[in-house]
């Protein structure tokens, strides 16, 4: 098929059934950490003038909204490192009190969430989600190449104490935190947070092998198996993740999965790049540039026309596999300029 399914109006449908709900928005591709998995030491950002404006991703976010988005997660790079961004989280959460919107939430590194908790909790955000690969702050340094995880462990204190619902993400790392998730899991459990493992994405050039460090879930599932009481749950968050209730610790584990079992059968996401650029799928190459017919109107009928033509080249699937022979991603752009 050549476009979406005839749906009705505020439905977005892809030409495979499923119906887009979920929108993840990157609001800059800069961070304040250089996790070697996700970025190259020496990464190159993108020129500013680049980057949509805040006012431009409001209106953006606003028209997938009308368009049937219930929820929306604001991601990067570091999306609390973009000047201002309380501002369009605050205009954002208007389609929470107007009913349009289901949640506002945000991925990040936790790295200043000290400073933003409070707001954020004040803007209608009611769940985050951080990410931490390891509580060993030379591990942590090793990762990250400069992160200081106490300013981390702050955050995560001062996002619960707002209120605020925390999920860590922990991407699993062959040789360097395999040992460690146990314990990771333990002390996100006994603080009443939900952990989310990931296994390695191939996407950016960032130097060394995925092979080095692709971990396949499957085998660490059996590992924890074997210590504790795993049970399936038909939780879901609207994302891609698969959750178990573990018995010993009383918490919820979920996989991500994008190399041994993939999601795509019952996805319901798209994401935004800063420079307005939608990918349907985050294995694919896929692109389709919102920008051009965002800024060359005032009123949003081409911005429309434009969504419903990419969400009608959705794929069924996505393309990740590590390169063993070459040694190389899947797909060229990095995470952090497609948006965690």
């Amino acid at each position: 098929m050549s476009g979406p399914l005839n749906s009705p109006q505020g439905v977005m449908t892809d030409p495979f059934g499923r119906t887009i709900t979920y929108l993840r928005v990157s609001v800059t591709d800069r961070c304040d950490l250089r996790c070697f998995y996700c970025m190259s030491e020496d990464m190159t950002f993108l020129p500013k003038a680049d980057l949509l404006t805040l006012e431009e991703l409001d209106r953006l976010c606003s028209v997938f909204i009308d368009k049937g988005v219930r929820k929306l997660r604001l991601t990067g790079g570091e999306p609390l490192v973009r000047r201002n961004v309380m501002s369009l989280v605050r205009s954002l959460s208007r389609h929470l009190g107007r009913g349009a919107l289901d949640e506002l939430t945000l991925t990040t590194n936790g790295s200043q969430l000290a400073r933003f908790a409070d707001e954020l909790r004040d803007c209608g955000v009611r769940r985050i989600n951080v990410s931490l690969d390891t509580l060993d702050p030379a591990k942590f340094k090793a990762i990250t190449r400069w992160g200081d995880i106490e300013k981390v462990l702050a955050g995560i204190e001062a996002a619960q104490a707002a209120g605020l619902a925390v999920k860590i993400n922990a991407v699993a790392l062959k040789n360097l935190n395999e040992d460690e998730l146990p314990a990771l899991m333990e002390w996100a459990h006994g603080k009443g947070m939900t952990l989310t493992l990931i296994e390695v994405m191939p996407m950016g050039d960032i130097g060394p092998g995925r092979l080095d460090q692709y971990l396949p879930l499957s085998l660490l599932r059996s590992r924890l198996a074997a210590r504790y009481t795993l049970t399936d749950l038909p939780d879901s968050t609207g994302g891609p993740a698969r959750y178990v209730q573990v018995s010993e610790t009383g918490g919820k584990l979920g996989f991500i999965t994008p190399m041994t079992h993939n999601f795509c059968e019952s996805c319901n996401r798209v994401r935004i790049t800063c420079t307005g650029t939608i990918h349907t799928c985050l294995g694919h190459e896929d692109a389709s540039d919102l920008r051009r017919p965002l800024r060359a109107s005032p009123d949003n009928a081409l911005l429309s026309q434009a969504i419903d033509r990419a969400i009608g080249l959705k794929p069924k699937g996505h393309d990740f596999v590590i390169d063993r022979r070459h040694n190389r991603p899947s797909v060229s752009r990095h995470m952090s300029v497609t948006g965690g």
